[in-house]
Formats: C-alpha cells, structure tokens, sequence
C-alpha cells in the first residue's frame, strides 16, 4: 500500500471518465484515455465502472483509483455508496477505492462510520479514498482511518454548492492539509487549469487530480468558445 502512495506522490492522476449519454461513453475509448495519460506523464488513473477500469488496466500499469457511480433513486450520495459498489472495485483489482464520505446517511442506511468499518473487515489490503466537501468531513473521515482525503464534492452538495478549490485563495485546501493528520490529502474537484494545479501541488498535497480539463473534449471546447463569443 505504501508503495502506491509514494508512486503517485507528487503527480498528476489524470480522471478518465465519460458518463453515459457522453460523446466519449466507451470503455475502449477509457482505455486508449490512460494510455494517452500515461503518455503524457500521469502518475495515477482515476476511474468509473469496472468495465471501464478492466478495459484500462489491460493498457497501463498505473495505479487506478477506482469508483462508480451508481444512483440510488433520488438518493444524493452516488460515489460508491454501497458495499454491492465496493466488492465489485475489488474484484477489478483497483489500488484504490474512492468513496462519498461525506456526513449525509448512505442509500442502505448507513453512516459513515459503520460503512468504513465494514468496508476495513472486508477489504483490508485496499487503500481507501475519502471523497469529502468540507474540512469537518476530512477531519472525521481522517479519524475513521482513511488512506486518502480529498474535497471532491467541493462545491457539489447542498452546503458547498457552487464554491470552487480556488476560491479565497484556496482556503478548503489549506486548511485540510493543516487539519489532517495521517492521512494523504489529494486535491480533486475544479482543477480546472495547470496553474491551480501548480498552485495546489505548492500547498503540499499529495497529488492532484484533474479531469474534465484533459479527459473531456466537449467542456474543454465550450471554454474556447465561451473566451471566444465574449464582448462578441
């Protein structure tokens, strides 16, 4: 385990992802995404769906931080909410599995805290990543033993919406890394330029992950064309 740690440590972990109904959609299209990543110099994947992290394994042998999302009815927490999520990760061999842990109760109803638990019985030699939106959240999720601690949902749920990691001069950030103990803070959630992602990296993170910036070619177009229909 901690050689996964410090094989991302201070690198790029590029988040490979298209969800359905996007133009890239496609496990095989995931696949050739890590490689292109790995070209470039990525240190990690980030990845949803097992058949997406099977089909990208085959091509690199980078660490994946895997996840899936998977919507429970009109239930907000989706990033590997349950153990049925969890057991399928494992079974992809993922170094990493990424989870929502935030404080809202889990689609089966449970905590966090019980969810942790029974996640750390059955899956001990896995790293397990905390997806928070506060630095509370990063506190507990610090305490429960997590691996791994990042503001993720960041501006994604109902007391964060709309805030970014580099408002305030990128007070969510320092303040985790200051708050947490033992775990290692990634940042992940609106690293949307190389320069956030320099600027993060100065904070002393462990890692950055960026996304949507690299691995999304129809957000990437509409920033170019927004910064180009301006004051049209």
């Amino acid at each position: 385990m901690h050689q996964v740690l410090e094989q991302i440590n201070k690198g790029l972990i590029v988040s490979c992802q298209a969800l359905e109904g996007e133009p890239l959609h496609s496990s095989l299209i995931m696949g050739r995404m890590a490689i292109a990543a790995k070209e470039g110099g990525a240190v990690g994947i980030r990845a949803n769906s097992v058949s997406d992290i099977v089909e990208i394994k085959k091509h690199v042998s980078l660490p994946v931080i895997g996840i899936i999302k998977q919507v429970y009815g009109d239930h907000p927490v989706f990033i590997t909410p349950t153990m049925i999520e969890i057991a399928a990760l494992a079974e992809t061999g993922a170094e990493i599995i990424a989870t929502d842990a935030t404080n809202r109760i889990r689609p089966d109803g449970n905590d966090l805290k019980s969810f942790y638990q029974e996640v750390r019985r059955e899956y001990p030699h896995i790293l397990l990543m905390a997806d928070v939106s506060t630095v509370e959240e990063a506190i507990y999720a610090d305490e429960l033993g997590f691996d791994i601690v990042a503001p993720t949902l960041y501006g994604y749920t109902e007391e964060t919406n709309g805030l970014k990691i580099d408002d305030h001069d990128y007070a969510v950030i320092k303040q985790i890394v200051k708050e947490v103990k033992n775990a290692k803070v990634i940042a992940e959630g609106n690293v949307s330029t190389p320069e956030i992602a320099r600027t993060v990296l100065d904070i002393n993170v462990h890692a950055v992950v960026v996304g949507g910036a690299i691995t999304r070619p129809q957000i990437i177009t509409k920033r170019f064309v927004d910064a180009l229909c301006k004051n049209k």
